[in-house]
């Protein structure tokens, strides 16, 4: 499958290789098990039923629906459903997380919230979000200055774009290429979105971090 171009693209969650964005590939799982490539950093979210996460320094781990997970050197997923981004040439910290709370810790825009899940380990690195979009909310048209993956976790909506309006439900995919004016619209339903982002604007630097900057060094 292609990346689109510059269109929203949903992804039914399916066994196997969803789309292949090299250096990036998103995967599904449903029941059957998925192991994600070594040397691949993986970023999961489980959507449905009970996962056994597991890889070759640790696990297994049961994780329930809204949680999520990063593995730093590949794995293995066995049960539930969900959705996997791999990422080539990056190592990440493992972790497990979830399940998520009922709306975002931090403002967005237009009365949107959203909680950094994962933050990235230093500035420019990968992170993953989690959007929540209140009731009857129509988001002002944007863009984003790198690709945008993910998936709806609860509620429903649209994505709404100059090429279409694209229904929103719970357990779909989707992909948003750098640059594609997209916004999230909902109607009685609330929206829950996890979203991931390979890079950053934000995170500790050598020079800038707690433990360097919580450090006194009494003067001689």
């Amino acid at each position: 499958m292609t990346d689109g171009g510059l269109r929203f693209v949903p992804l039914a969650i399916r066994p196997g290789l969803l789309l292949d964005l090299d250096p990036i590939q998103i995967w599904g799982w449903t029941g059957t098990p998925l192991n994600l490539p070594a040397e691949t950093t993986a970023y999961g979210m489980v959507t449905v039923g009970q996962t056994q996460l597991a890889d070759a320094e640790t696990g297994p781990f049961t994780l329930r629906a809204g949680m999520f997970f990063v593995l730093p050197d590949g794995g293995e997923v066995r049960g539930g459903g969900g959705l996997a981004i791999t990422l080539t040439g990056y190592r990440g910290l493992r972790h497990i997380g979830g399940p998520l709370e009922t709306a975002g810790r931090l403002r967005y825009i237009d009365g949107c919230s959203d909680t950094l899940l994962i933050c990235p380990p230093r500035v420019g690195d990968p992170c993953l979000n989690h959007l929540h979009i209140p009731p009857r909310t129509d988001q002002t048209p944007h863009t984003h200055p790198s690709i945008r993956i993910g998936v709806i976790l609860r509620g429903t909506g649209e994505c709404r774009t100059p090429d279409g309006i694209y229904p929103l439900s719970p357990g779909m995919g989707w992909y948003i290429p750098t640059g594609c004016l997209h916004s999230f619209f909902t109607e009685a339903d609330s929206l829950d979105v996890i979203a991931w982002h390979p890079d950053s604007d934000f995170g500790p630097r050598d020079d800038d971090h707690p433990m360097i900057n919580r450090t006194v060094i009494p003067a001689s």
